[in-house]
């Protein structure tokens, strides 16, 4: 009876000039905000509403992009209130998604360069990134916090910032059971490709090299965008990342990195994925148990 009397929360829809109206579903993470932003904004796409420019959805809103010549603000609006009160009831919403295995190696080489480099800008400079996390959350053994990282899957939340960078968020988890972490007290300049960190309590690839000031706690074997290879999961669509997709960390040593390059760089790699249907209703009422039985014979 108690999941029948659950509700996403409610939407508060403000205008940004003449050509945006962004919807904040909630000012904090919440897993169930983000199963209602993937929702309307997967329904305003079927739709097509002429004016329409894009559409984008965020950890806990959205944003939508207009032309004012097409379509008047207010008939939009009513248009998104519509749409947003049908997707606030769990029980009518299912997600197809994927989920996919990232193979990485921890507290690599590369990643500890990088420590090295950017200490001035850490909040411990006598520390690795890595090592960091670990004390913050808790750890001494470096095997107990890999396997705590690992055995959590992570709902990819948002796509952006540096184009194809995702943000995933774990699932089936307390609050006080999530890892979290503090960001960088300045973001570094660079940051290596295919990096792994953790902000708060949001982990990311990086898809190539950039700034960015998340701690790196390891380095994914597989790229997460379009390069110049055969793979053929990237030249279907540039991104690796959807949101609304489950990520899994598998960790493997250097040999294994280094033999997933070689098959990477020479178009023989096959990534890891299984087609799964979320349901949010199933979530709420059952939590890691729901988010365990998506994951068997993966």
């Amino acid at each position: 009876m108690r999941l029948l009397m659950f509700n996403l929360p409610e939407t508060h829809f403000n205008f940004g000039g003449d050509e945006y109206i962004y919807a904040e579903i909630s000012r904090d993470m919440r897993i169930e905000s983000n199963f209602k932003a993937l929702a309307v904004t997967e329904e305003l796409r079927k739709r097509e509403i002429p004016g329409i420019i894009d559409i984008v959805s965020s950890n806990s809103s959205y944003l939508v992009r207009y032309n004012p010549d097409m379509i008047a603000a207010r008939d939009l609006l009513d248009y998104l209130k519509e749409i947003d009160l049908t997707k606030s009831d769990p029980t009518k919403l299912l997600f197809s998604v994927r989920i996919v295995e990232i193979p990485v190696w921890y507290d690599d080489p590369v990643s500890m360069e990088f420590s090295r480099r950017f200490k001035n800008r850490h909040p411990s400079p006598i520390l690795s990134d890595f090592e960091f996390v670990m004390k913050v959350n808790g750890f001494k053994d470096k095997e107990a916090f890999i396997n705590q990282h690992s055995s959590t899957p992570y709902l990819i939340t948002m796509v952006g910032f540096l184009p194809g960078t995702a943000w995933h968020f774990p699932l089936g988890l307390q609050p006080d059971e999530i890892l979290q972490t503090p960001k960088y007290n300045s973001p570094r300049t660079e940051t290596p490709e295919r990096g792994i960190g953790m902000g708060g309590a949001f982990n990311v690839i990086y898809p190539v090299n950039g700034p960015g000031s998340y701690q790196l706690i390891g380095r994914s074997a597989i790229p997460v965008v379009g390069q110049q290879n055969d793979l053929q999961e990237l030249n279907e669509a540039s991104f690796l990342a959807r949101p609304g997709d489950i990520w899994k960390y598998r960790p493997v040593n250097e040999s294994e990195y280094n033999r997933i390059r070689t098959d990477v760089n020479t178009g023989k790699y096959d990534y890891k994925m299984k087609e799964v249907n979320l349901s949010p209703l199933e979530y709420a009422g059952k939590g890691k148990r729901y988010i365990q039985e998506l994951m068997e014979d993966f």
